[in-house]
């Protein structure tokens, strides 16, 4: 563990399979500004993100009901999540995106921690791990909608904003498909940040 030390890029740290990454924690970026290693609790243990496949929409489907977040969309072949599961297999942590048309735009989305791991980084390290696959991906900005945690997304280097801009690059996806149709757009907060830097 680099304790105290600035973070480095992001870098996956071995293969993955077809059904799942595996990347080290201590992994970083540097535009987690002002995070250390001792900070960020980041250290050399393994986590296991899986792809979801149809079977496991339905549990991904649950844990994100109880985070309160938006279901469209979760069995959609566009839609590219992934979850951490703990030792017995309950899903403890989930993140993904959906890109535009293009691909150039990623729309980060379903980023949610149990409630007993949110004191371990394990938010970060969900952020973290869907910007880099939808820099892989071909997107050079990253967008997403959060009316209650601004700060945290402001620590992984997003800035405020125009929720009808973010509509606009990304109106084909699930997400915001399902915000204009039912007019919560409106009430929506829109973040945004480059991903060159992953790149």
């Amino acid at each position: 563990m680099l304790r105290g030390q600035p973070l480095g890029k992001l870098e996956q740290m071995t293969p993955f399979s077809w059904s799942s990454f595996t990347v080290s924690t201590n992994a970083s970026a540097s535009w987690l500004v002002g995070r250390t290693a001792a900070a960020g609790r980041w250290d050399d243990e393994r986590v296991t993100f899986h792809t979801v496949t149809g079977h496991d929409a339905d549990r991904l489907r649950a844990f994100l009901r109880d985070a309160d977040l938006t279901l469209a969309g979760l069995d959609e072949p566009d839609v590219h999540l992934w979850t951490e599961q703990d030792e017995a297999g309950t899903v403890v942590g989930s993140t993904g995106f959906e890109l535009s048309r293009d691909g150039t735009h990623a729309l980060i989305r379903s980023v949610a921690v149990a409630p007993n791991r949110r004191a371990a980084g394990a938010g970060s390290r969900l952020a973290v791990f869907a910007l880099e696959r939808a820099a892989q991906a071909g997107a050079t900005r990253a967008w997403l909608f959060s009316r209650r945690s601004g700060p945290f997304w402001q620590r992984l280097g997003f800035t405020g904003a125009d929720r009808d801009d973010l509509a606009a690059v990304l109106a084909e996806t699930h997400q915001v498909r399902l915000f204009v149709g039912t007019g919560r757009l409106d009430t929506e907060v829109a973040w945004s940040r480059s991903l060159t830097d992953l790149s």
